[in-house]
């Protein structure tokens, strides 16, 4: 005979000690799977999600390619390259409110999204921007094209002078 068919109190006390032992290895199991789990999503969801922008130095074509007073809008690269007789700038095209492009023109820049207004040079004329468009300098690479850095901002009415 074994020792529980002698002592039913023992027997008792140990059926109660498996099924918390029971207990204890399915809550661990439990937590465990939900741990992993967590850690899992944490991987996946915390991966720099990497948008790539325009360069940051852009080439913009030879200056004897812009007649005078002209102006080009790149929208790849949110610039307006101007020429004003033999001087060259580039203004920004991100809206100083929200980021939204700006639409150019002659008499100045609108932004579609929410309505600010900028004059010739970029300068607030209305709306919520709360300030007036960038101006990037522009310099002469060494093939002779024109080329903007749009990670170096100049005083408004910064140009460059070429003799074309």
């Amino acid at each position: 005979m074994g020792d529980h068919e002698l002592n039913p109190e023992r027997a008792k006390k140990t059926e109660e000690r498996s099924r918390r032992n029971f207990i204890a290895i399915i809550t661990a199991v439990v937590f465990g799977v939900t741990a992993a789990a967590m850690g899992l999503f944490n991987l996946i969801f915390m991966r720099p999600r990497v948008t790539y922008g325009s360069p940051a130095k852009v080439r913009v074509g030879r200056p004897d390619s812009y007649s005078p007073g002209s102006q080009l809008e790149l929208p790849e690269n949110r610039i307006v390259v101007r020429r004003q007789g033999d001087k060259f700038a580039a203004i920004s095209t991100v809206c100083t409110h929200l980021g939204c492009t700006v639409n150019a023109s002659d008499i100045g820049f609108a932004c579609p999204c929410h309505g600010s207004v900028y004059d010739v040079r970029g300068d607030v004329m209305g709306g919520p921007a709360p300030k007036s468009l960038s101006w990037f300098r522009v310099s002469l690479a060494p093939n002779g094209e024109l080329e903007v850095d749009k990670n170096q901002v100049v005083d408004p009415d910064t140009y460059l002078e070429v003799k074309v």
